[in-house]
């Protein structure tokens, strides 16, 4: 048992339970699953729809982290993946053809493919500090999309479109499917190939990656292309779920939750070792934690107070300085134990 507490997944395990275990508490029917038209139903399928763009952003984030970096644009390239996507949808002659849909989503990803080719270009070309750099894109993404859409909110109808982040594939959402493919995507290239081992060296340490005839900007350009990408694709799922491109408030903050996603998972923001099963359960713990709030009638205005404090108290569980603490108090003997011990040594 002691073994498996000191597992870095354990403690967001833990807390995911908790929180499903409560839910259940105030709602009987919170982990139960039904079938409706050939879908599946329940409250465990929505949180994993929900969370689809999170998971997303959260895998590219991980490994960005993984090599000390971060990205702050990820919200600014789900707003322009979702602006182009529409725009163009809605500009074109049959907006409601699945080539047009298609089109669309090429467009974007496109859009996040280049978008990951200048952050990668200004950290490991240019010697950017990586927060500065993606800062820079963070601040400029937004005007970006509201170029693009004229500053209005751009409407779609197009129904291939819509089935991206609202459709259904084989009984499950194809939001989830996609999310899923990507995750296991990832999985193979970092944890089958070289790849992995390559961004946990140039994570753990650059110069002597560098010296040991590691080409480290590779690797950097290739983490902040995946995370775009993934950005681009989340924005495909949130801006066709609403068949509609919302600049000013499409992806807003989501770079927060993606990082607190990948810090609640066990990835240290330090660079180095990563987990991408850890960075999925702390996406869903984030997810978990809005449904929460929404099943125990907590109001709006304490919402975030009430998620702080669950994701402070998860992190502090994983920091070692605390697990140490919580080692030694449990490990001192009790008052009785050194009266009795005294006894000993007078006899």
């Amino acid at each position: 048992m002691k073994s498996l507490l000191k597992h870095r997944l354990a403690w967001p395990v833990i807390a995911l339970a908790a929180l499903l275990l409560l839910n259940q508490i105030f709602r009987p029917d919170f982990l139960g699953l039904r079938m409706q038209d050939g879908h599946l139903y329940g409250s465990l399928i929505d949180i994993m729809r929900n969370g689809a763009p999170t998971i997303l952003i959260a895998l590219g984030m991980t490994l960005v982290i993984a090599t000390r970096g971060i990205d702050l644009s990820v919200g600014a390239v789900v707003a322009i993946a979702g602006a182009a996507s529409c725009a163009y949808i809605a500009a074109s002659p049959d907006p409601g053809s699945p080539v047009t849909a298609a089109t669309a989503v090429l467009i974007a990803v496109v859009a996040g493919l280049a978008l990951g080719v200048w952050n990668g270009f200004l950290v490991s070309t240019i010697g950017v500090q990586p927060i500065i750099a993606t800062l820079v894109l963070m601040t400029a993404g937004r005007g970006v999309a509201q170029l693009i859409t004229g500053g209005q909110i751009i409407s779609v109808s197009n129904d291939h479109y819509k089935s991206i982040g609202a459709g259904y594939l084989f009984t499950l959402p194809i939001s989830i499917l996609i999310t899923a493919a990507v995750f296991a995507l990832a999985a193979v290239l970092t944890r089958r190939t070289a790849l992995g081992t390559l961004i946990e060296a140039v994570g753990i340490n650059p110069v002597a990656s560098r010296l040991a005839g590691l080409r480290a900007r590779n690797i950097i350009w290739i983490v902040y292309i995946f995370s775009a990408v993934c950005a681009a694709i989340a924005g495909l799922m949130i801006s066709s779920n609403v068949t509609a491109a919302d600049a000013n408030n499409a992806g807003l903050y989501i770079e927060m939750d993606a990082i607190l996603a990948v810090v609640i998972g066990g990835t240290s923001l330090a660079g180095g070792r990563y987990t991408l099963v850890g960075t999925v359960v702390g996406a869903f713990i984030i997810q978990t934690l809005t449904t929460t709030v929404y099943t125990l009638g907590i109001p709006p205005e304490v919402t975030l107070v009430f998620k702080a404090l669950v994701v402070i108290t998860v992190c502090l569980l994983q920091a070692p300085k605390a697990r140490n603490l919580l080692n030694r108090l449990k490990a001192a003997p009790k008052p009785a134990a050194k009266e009795a011990a005294k006894e000993k040594v007078a006899i």
